[in-house]
């Protein structure tokens, strides 16, 4: 028993590095590498799309080139069946390495959080240059190029913003605005497509 055990741990300790390896932060040089504000276009009676037993329904068309900031996989919460990924992502200031050498980031329970011990631009700059964004792949090939996302990467994302519900009265709203914060601020998008950018 003890020799599986080991076995076990092994394979554990593998899968980590490897994870770790695959989505190790990409180095950025100093420079604002997303100018542009993400691109919404609301929409006033959204159409319906079905995801298994997850009804989504459009709210905007939503389009953004953005540095990723931080990433992280949910495998067991209530959503983690439609959107799988997290992506913290920033534009403007929130995209260059200047700044954010002084910004510490992370994720966790579906939050983005930031942390400064002085603050290298306004923190308002900070909340509405920066966001969380829920991802739920459109197709198997968004899928695909969702994995393979780093942080510190440029990517461009097209799609919808969206509200998801099931049967059983379970809700997921997206937020309809760069200027909130807290519960509630988080994008839930319904991505057509991503690719990396060439900073």
């Amino acid at each position: 028993m003890r020799r599986w055990g080991l076995v076990l741990l092994f394979l554990l300790i593998g899968w980590g590095a490897l994870h770790w390896w695959r989505h190790r932060p990409v180095v950025q040089a100093p420079g604002v590498l997303a100018p542009d504000a993400p691109l919404q276009v609301d929409i006033d009676h959204g159409a319906r799309l079905q995801q298994g037993d997850v009804t989504l329904t459009t709210r905007a068309r939503y389009e953004l080139t953005a540095r990723v900031l931080s990433r992280e996989d949910y495998g067991h919460d209530a959503g983690a069946s439609l959107a799988p990924v997290d992506l913290a992502l920033g534009w403007g200031r929130m995209s260059d390495s200047a700044v954010l050498a002084s910004i510490s980031i992370s994720q966790s329970n579906r939050f983005y959080y930031w942390h400064v011990r002085v603050f290298p631009i306004p923190q308002r700059d900070i909340e509405t240059s920066s966001a969380n964004t829920h991802v739920i792949p459109a197709d198997e090939q968004v899928r695909r190029s969702l994995e393979q996302i780093r942080p510190g990467q440029l990517v461009h994302m097209e799609g919808f913003l969206v509200d998801a519900s099931r049967p059983d009265g379970w809700q997921w709203r997206t937020s309809m605005t760069r200027e909130d914060t807290g519960s509630g601020a988080c994008e839930l998008m319904y991505v057509e497509s991503i690719s990396t950018v060439a900073p």
